[in-house]
């Protein structure tokens, strides 16, 4: 029962964080609607994600940078849920 509960909690921080990634992607004036969500989404990822950037510095490729924390974070909860 208590594990169903946690991996569905880890599920659901999985849609979030890819929701998040997607939202990124696309410009949003931050005080429209979906500026909120995309603030809001950001403070439910930030407390996990900000430390791994800590640890893991962006991949320059070219003149950009990507940041590899999310993925990183996916495949950390992804085998949380396998052990789950």
């Amino acid at each position: 029962m208590v594990l169903n509960v946690l991996a569905w909690i880890v599920q659901a921080y999985i849609l979030v964080l890819f929701v998040r990634i997607v939202l990124s992607w696309f410009p949003s004036n931050p005080w429209s609607a979906l500026g909120k969500v995309t603030r809001a989404l950001a403070r439910v990822t930030d407390p996990v994600l900000v430390p791994l950037r800590r640890r893991l510095p962006p991949l320059r490729v070219g003149g950009s940078a990507i940041d590899l924390s999310p993925l990183v974070l996916f495949v950390v909860l992804e085998i949380l849920l396998r052990v789950l």
